[in-house]
């Protein structure tokens, strides 16, 4: 069983700057792929960006692609999400997610692991 846990979310002005963290239990974090989904009110889950084992290939959605950075510290189990230039648009709740098969990073039900989430809040 792994579990997750965000934090870093807030509230933020529009241009401003988060970091999100994600703290994983199991200690074989490297062998997971992880990603950051988000769904905002009466809306989907959206893909955000993702992060193979190793950290070397990533990828982002088109609506936060040269703004956001994922990137992982696999001696720490940690998983972090830095958020750039935000935008109103950017306001949802942010989930940590992580699998322990390959498969799609774009689609949430292949995912087998997801944290609580963690609220982000961008003023217009």
């Amino acid at each position: 069983q792994v579990q997750l846990v965000e934090s870093g979310g807030g509230l933020v002005q529009a241009g401003g700057s988060l970091r999100l963290s994600c703290a994983a239990s199991v200690r074989t974090f490297s062998y997971y792929a992880m990603g950051w989904f988000r769904q905002a009110p009466g809306k989907e889950r959206e893909f955000v960006a993702a992060i193979n084992w190793s950290g070397g290939s990533t990828y982002y959605a088109d609506s936060v692609k040269g703004r956001f950075t994922i990137s992982r510290d696999n001696a720490e189990n940690t998983m972090y999400l830095q958020m750039n230039s935000l935008k109103p648009e950017d306001t949802a709740v942010y989930y940590c997610v992580t699998r322990s098969s390959s498969g799609s990073y774009y689609n949430p039900g292949e995912f087998d692991y997801w944290g609580q989430g963690t609220q982000v809040t961008v003023a217009s």
